[in-house]
């Protein structure tokens, strides 16, 4: 993922996180490290798994093993390098990245599609082989581009690649982010917009990265969009509306209705926790959401 990706992004935005109060449910950073939280006895209605980018400040064989501790069964956004490292604890890569994969120069522009033909194939072999079936894609940036040229060069830019990723049996998943706060001017920010794009391939292994905190900003409207479009996603991702931490009930979501929701369309993927932590153990926060998502 580039430079000008979500990691940078979010490292700016935590500089002010920490004027967020937590809430009864959060209580004091003290409390929450004591939760109590079993892998035995999680309910396992759903694949619980969290990005690595939010826990940079953890070697990733520590956060491994750790996350295999709490009951996670993957960890998203690993480039290939990082694939060894957490299957010794028994992970998989559940959403494959690597760092051409850029949120701002994506498949809407057409000058894009040759780098990113060509860097997509070896990491869809790689993902294959290992068994990973989701690879992340980005639409880019609008630079004042209409909806339907945008629809058609993303159709161009990605036929090719889907009809690559289908023989092995890999889809190709492009996240929905907010363009209002987080990534100004990208153009995959709108469900609708995803689902036209998803009905334009015509390619069943073309599927959407439903990032609640980003849809939260975009439309609301959380529950029913999932049922409505649920057909389209086959990942989640979690955050607390606003700011992007903890999702407790310090912000505006409730999430123990959202996942409910998710698990009654059927859903047999992963929702990955991907709120920037503020406690001083970072794995205690990571603890807390998946006992609210333990539904």
């Amino acid at each position: 993922m580039s430079k000008t990706n979500r990691r940078s992004a979010i490292k700016a935005m935590t500089l002010g996180a920490g004027a967020l109060g937590l809430s009864p449910f959060s209580t004091l950073q003290a409390e929450t490290k004591t939760i109590d939280l079993n892998p035995k006895r999680l309910k396992n209605n759903i694949k619980h798994s969290a990005c690595r980018w939010c826990y940079q400040n953890i070697p990733l064989e520590e956060f491994a093993e750790n996350a295999a501790k709490i009951g996670l069964t993957g960890i998203d956004l690993l480039r290939p390098e990082e694939w060894d490292t957490v299957e010794k604890y028994g992970l998989k890569c559940s959403m494959a990245t690597d760092t051409f994969a850029d949120i701002v120069n994506g498949f809407n522009e057409t000058k894009n599609h040759q780098h990113l033909q060509e860097s997509y194939k070896p990491l869809i072999e790689k993902a294959a082989k290992r068994g990973i079936k989701n690879v992340i894609v980005f639409s880019g940036n609008r630079r004042g581009m209409d909806d339907e040229t945008g629809f058609k060069n993303c159709v161009t830019g990605l036929k090719p690649l889907l009809e690559y990723a289908e023989e092995r049996n890999v889809n190709l998943v492009m996240e929905l982010l907010n363009s209002k706060v987080n990534h100004p001017d990208y153009m995959c920010d709108h469900t609708e917009w995803g689902v036209k794009l998803a009905k334009r391939t015509e390619m069943p292994n073309f599927k959407l990265l439903y990032d609640i905190y980003h849809m939260q900003i975009m439309e609301g409207d959380v529950i029913a969009t999932i049922k409505k479009h649920h057909k389209y996603i086959n990942h989640y991702h979690t955050g607390g509306v606003p700011g992007r931490n903890e999702i407790n009930d310090s912000q505006e979501l409730y999430y123990p209705a959202i996942v409910k929701a998710i698990i009654e369309t059927g859903f047999d993927g992963y929702l990955a926790q991907e709120f920037v932590p503020t406690y001083d153990d970072k794995l205690a926060a990571l603890k807390e959401g998946i006992k609210i998502c333990d539904v």
